[in-house]
């Protein structure tokens, strides 16, 4: 009997031990948390302030807007719709805009408040090594003397993109080079709309 006490009694000790454990280790990771993640989300929005300036140099500010048309596309998916200013006027928008390729991409794509296309690039891409990836790769240099992203910049985003009609696709990839457009042109779309409703220029 005694025996059978001292079992029950070592196994509430052990019990008390893991509560304690595991009351430790979660207090540990809360903590952790709190001191990285206020970091993460730092580097993120200078990630993307980064992203953004490339694509809209011109601009010295962004406001995000929360309220626009993501459209209907089951395709893709749009989001961080920021409209630029300098010096307090607004000049454009760049958008994200995620979706498949090859594999499946994200670009961020900036339109002046013109319909000129100010600048694109890819924030991911996990198409082939030695194909796909060409469209994101800073030493692949197309005929024209641009790199595959940069071909984008002073065209108007309101005749569309369509590889070898006004823009030109990668030579073995051409799977990537269509869906870059796709996702330049959607998200060009939804800027245009943004546009053309009028609230940004009325702001």
């Amino acid at each position: 009997m005694e025996k059978t006490k001292d079992s029950f009694l070592d196994m509430v000790k052990l019990g008390l031990i893991l509560v304690c454990y595991a009351v430790a280790s979660c207090t540990v990771l809360a903590v952790v948390n709190n001191f990285t993640s206020s970091k993460i989300k730092e580097n993120q929005i200078k990630k993307a302030e980064k992203a953004m300036s490339s694509v809209m140099p011109e601009a010295d500010s962004f406001d995000f807007i929360s309220d626009f048309d993501k459209g209907e596309s089951q395709k893709f998916s749009l989001s961080d719709f920021y409209v630029a200013k300098k010096d307090g006027n607004i000049i454009g928008a760049v958008v994200q805009v995620q979706g498949p390729t090859y594999d499946k991409g994200k670009i961020i794509v900036g339109v002046y408040s013109d319909g000129i296309i100010s600048g694109m690039e890819f924030l991911e891409l996990s198409d082939s090594p030695g194909f796909g990836l060409k469209a994101n790769d800073p030493g692949f240099i197309l005929p024209s003397g641009k790199t595959f992203y940069g071909q984008f910049a002073g065209k108007n985003a309101s005749e569309g993109f369509s590889g070898g009609r006004n823009f030109d696709s990668i030579s073995g990839a051409t799977i990537t080079s269509h869906a870059a457009g796709e996702l330049v042109n959607y998200g060009a779309e939804c800027i245009l709309k943004y546009f053309s409703i009028g609230d940004a220029v009325n702001e």
